[in-house]
């Protein structure tokens, strides 16, 4: 049976970065990854989806985004193409074609079974991601068969759909995206909105994570962040990577014919049942960008940096109908597809060790797990607010490499002790 210092399960941008850090010290370790290096972004990515943060952005240790088109988004399959380079560059051991059993604890560290075989270490880096599945509310059973329902993962354009009108469920990042793409394609599209995160695409002239990266907000700790729990569910931003730096959100929608509805709360005899909150959830959004753009500007005036970018501007309050739809019989206003954008699960059946909480979360302290030897990585916000983004994994895996080293250290000294 073979065996290494540390298996890091998954060849995305996160356990390349960790693979990167433990070559670096010398550690000896594996990668272990289900398809090829970045498959995800290659195969479960619908055409026109871009990153929402800059090409510039695009940082790894070692490594990252060099074109000629800093302020670009870069592409899906861009962002396989760059991952894949990365992983050459950086001469990471990466397995693939191999995909985790079980990983389970062993007297000397932890056993990981896989289809090609089984490994033995001392630590276990869980690098799979969060976007392993899909998640579908329950009231999904209520659809009638005649209504196609399809993910954002399955999602494959305006053409992939039957003609008619589509309801989008959920108005984050994607959703929202969805929504310009099929009002643009000339569909009738109904939006379900819930909590959501309202952005402008450029602030002041410079982008807006150039804003929230020079100002500290995307190096905010995850133990400074009141309610982490929920911190760590916040939907992404309404951001969309175009060319034309369109800042997508409810009011461009709507002015594109999106007609907006509340939260989706059930489905009953064919017939959608929203929330009435849509006003007060809007509001919500607008106050908290509000109270960003005004942390912003105050960090301006401090860091003398105020005369050097254009004078503030604000987005227009969201203006919704006075009245918003309750309730929508699907067949008979046309919608053939719904389109669920509600998010993702991550999916760790494999992992065969006391680690979750009681809503099967892994309980972890900024990616260090509760059980010795064992980390995380990927997940939103796990170490600073950065760390929803490529961008977070320098840092991410600068930390919890150095965690690492000494619990080998210790755990080699602890074996040598018995």
């Amino acid at each position: 049976m073979p065996t290494t210092d540390v298996i890091v399960i998954g060849a995305g941008h996160t356990g390349l970065a960790m693979s990167r850090r433990l070559t670096e010290r010398s550690i000896d370790h594996v990668v272990v990854e289900r398809g090829a290096v970045a498959q995800s972004w290659r195969t479960e990515r619908w055409p026109g989806l871009r990153l929402l943060t800059p090409n510039w952005q695009t940082r790894l240790p070692g490594g990252g985004y060099d074109g000629d088109d800093p302020n670009g988004h870069l592409s899906a399959p861009e962002v396989a193409d760059l991952l894949a380079g990365y992983a050459r560059a950086i001469d990471a051991p990466v397995h693939d074609s191999t995909t985790v059993e079980r990983v389970s604890a062993v007297d000397e560290g932890y056993q990981v079974d896989t289809d090609q075989g089984t490994w033995r270490a001392s630590s276990v880096v869980v690098a799979s991601g969060a976007n392993s599945r899909p998640t579908i509310p329950a009231c999904a059973e209520g659809l009638p068969g005649s209504i196609r329902q399809v993910t954002t993962r399955s999602y494959a354009g305006p053409d992939s759909l039957p003609d008619g009108g589509v309801l989008i469920v959920g108005a984050a990042a994607t959703g929202t995206q969805l929504a310009d793409e099929l009002a643009r394609s000339g569909r009738q599209v109904v939006l379900s909105v819930g909590e959501h995160v309202r952005l402008p695409r450029d602030y002041r002239g410079r982008d807006i994570f150039w804003w929230m990266d020079a100002s500290g907000v995307l190096d905010e700790r995850y133990d400074d962040v009141d309610d982490i729990v929920r911190a760590r569910h916040v939907p992404s931003p309404q951001l969309v990577g175009s060319a034309d730096r369109r800042t997508i959100d409810l009011a461009s929608l709507r002015a594109l014919g999106v007609e907006l509805v509340g939260r989706l709360g059930a489905i009953r005899d064919g017939v959608a049942l929203f929330s009435g909150g849509l006003a007060n959830t809007v509001k919500l959004a607008d106050l908290k960008a509000e109270r960003l753009l005004d942390r912003l500007d105050a960090w301006a005036v401090v860091r003398g940096v105020n005369d050097d970018v254009d004078a503030p501007h604000r987005l227009d309050p969201t203006e919704v109908d006075a009245s918003p739809r309750l309730m929508l019989d699907l067949q008979k206003r046309g919608i053939t597809s719904v389109i669920w954008a509600t998010g993702f699960t991550a999916e760790y059946s494999w992992l065969d060790v006391p680690v979750f909480d009681h809503k099967g979360r892994i309980r972890h302290e900024g990616g260090v797990i509760t059980e010795p030897g064992l980390y995380l990585l990927g997940a939103s916000l796990l170490r600073r607010r950065r760390s929803t983004y490529i961008d977070g994994a320098a840092a991410d895996t600068a930390e919890l490499a150095e965690h690492l080293s000494r619990y080998l250290d210790d755990h080699a000294r602890a074996h040598v002790l018995l």
